[in-house]
């Protein structure tokens, strides 16, 4: 049985699941808001999603937050879409600091989700099975170190990710830092590059992308032959087969 503080968070993730989807019943305003919101996330446009966040006034870096975390939820919508907005209107480091708390927040959730909802219902939030076929396999392949290198990864999806972890038997602070760790590099940069962009924020974006892959496969590729060469068995010195079969010959 999981501990009683697990089943709290199990037990509370179900809560929020049941009060949200009774929000969308009810309220029209939040069906609006979240059709509104997934509008300007997929189209990609930063200048757009600025001038939508600029609307809400002193609100938004809140509404920022809620936008994150509900792009955490709902895959595939693009987060660094959003990363760049907040760079471009509250600095990098300001805007960097508020995309990556949200960020987490949002990693939390979705790992707790699929703590307390299971495969099936993760399948549909994630995207369909598929989706998760491919968290399943970066698992097997990267085991422990399956989160770290996702997060290293700009192209690999942030939520289904955070829905596989949930689905193992990872501990949450192990998830909670790898992620925390892992995403550092990808928000200081698109931070940097939202508040002084210029061009194409897809054309930056897949470049910086396409970059940091490459040195993180030379990085696991080195480590890999490193770990083949350590667990190969040594070498026998020269003449040491000579000697034994002398040894051999004399008796």
């Amino acid at each position: 049985m999981p501990p009683i503080r697990t089943r709290w968070k199990v037990a509370a993730a179900r809560a929020l699941v049941a009060g949200a989807a009774l929000a969308w019943g009810l309220s029209p305003a939040a069906r609006g808001w979240l059709s509104t919101a997934t509008s300007v996330l997929a189209s990609g446009d930063v200048q757009r999603l600025k001038e939508w966040l600029l609307s809400y006034g002193a609100w938004a870096p809140v509404v920022s937050a809620l936008l994150m975390i509900f792009q955490s939820v709902a895959a595939p919508l693009p987060a660094f879409v959003i990363t760049f907005a907040n760079g471009l209107l509250f600095g990098a480091w300001r805007g960097g600091l508020l995309s990556w708390s949200s960020a987490m927040a949002g990693a939390a959730l979705c790992f707790y989700l699929a703590r307390a909802l299971g495969r099936p219902a993760v399948e549909r939030l994630a995207g369909g099975r598929r989706a998760l076929d491919v968290s399943d396999r970066f698992f097997a392949r990267h085991g422990d170190r399956a989160v770290l290198v996702a997060r290293l990864l700009p192209f690999v999806p942030f939520d289904i990710i955070s829905y596989g972890a949930g689905l193992t038997s990872m501990g949450f602070w192990r998830f909670f830092i790898a992620t925390g760790v892992g995403q550092i590099p990808a928000t200081i940069v698109y931070s940097w590059l939202g508040q002084s962009m210029s061009g194409s924020v897809k054309a930056v974006f897949w470049s910086f992308a396409c970059a940091l892959a490459l040195v993180v496969f030379v990085t696991i590729l080195k480590a890999a032959c490193r770990t083949e060469g350590d667990g190969a068995p040594d070498a026998p010195p020269p003449g040491a087969g000579d000697v034994a079969g002398g040894r051999q010959d004399s008796r």
